[in-house]
């Protein structure tokens, strides 16, 4: 493989999370630059992103993405509330798997458009109709891709992004319900049992 793409998240993490976010993928692209690797963004980051993805290419990208996939901590002072004594922040690493095995989308419900590309990047962004936009019709969710030269690389950037949104709602969607079963959990405990166990036996008491 010469090709992989991270994802680098805050989490449910405050706003200091999330600038680590913006700040880690330009080391990353540094870090990458000095292996003779190529590293682009593959959204572009702000200092509120709470997740971004990073395009990796080139021979040892595997080892590059292995090296860094985990948790990541920073340290330093918020850079947002100069007063808070937390200096430990904490942000996620990990390689996206390919778009078909994340989620589960019909290609038949992707439209696709041809568009030209354009915005930052000077030389380095085609002028041709090169990028691509996916929108999935039944929900009306579009994602876009203008970085890769070609619109096949850009088509399959614009799918994974899709891929990526949908994955997001089921996990939270997921945890939604994970939730809300603990929640139920904690008012069973609360209420009058109507049987009661006791030690590792499961000895019956008696109410």
């Amino acid at each position: 493989m010469t090709h992989i793409i991270l994802q680098i998240t805050a989490g449910q993490g405050p706003p200091e999370c999330q600038w680590v976010v913006s700040r880690l993928a330009a080391v990353f692209r540094e870090e990458a630059l000095a292996l003779g690797l190529t590293c682009t963004l593959v959204v572009d980051a702000t200092e509120t992103s709470t997740s971004l993805l990073l395009s990796v290419s080139g021979k040892g990208c595997e080892i590059f993405a292995a090296n860094r996939s985990g948790s990541i901590r920073w340290i330093g002072k918020s850079p947002f509330r100069p007063k808070h004594r937390r200096k430990n922040w904490y942000v996620g690493v990990r390689p996206v798997p390919g778009a078909q095995d994340i989620a589960e989308i019909d290609d038949q419900d992707i439209k696709y458009q041809m568009i030209r590309a354009s915005g930052p990047g000077g030389q380095h962004v085609n002028k041709s109709d090169s990028a691509v936009r996916a929108t999935h019709m039944p929900t009306g969710i579009a994602t876009l891709s203008r970085d890769q030269r070609s619109q096949f690389a850009n088509k399959k950037i614009a799918r994974l992004k899709l891929a990526l949104i949908f994955e997001e709602r089921k996990q939270s969607a997921q945890d939604q319900s994970r939730l809300e079963l603990w929640q139920r959990g904690r008012k069973l405990e609360r209420g009058n049992e109507v049987r009661c166990y006791e030690g590792i036996s499961f000895r019956l008491r008696r109410l």
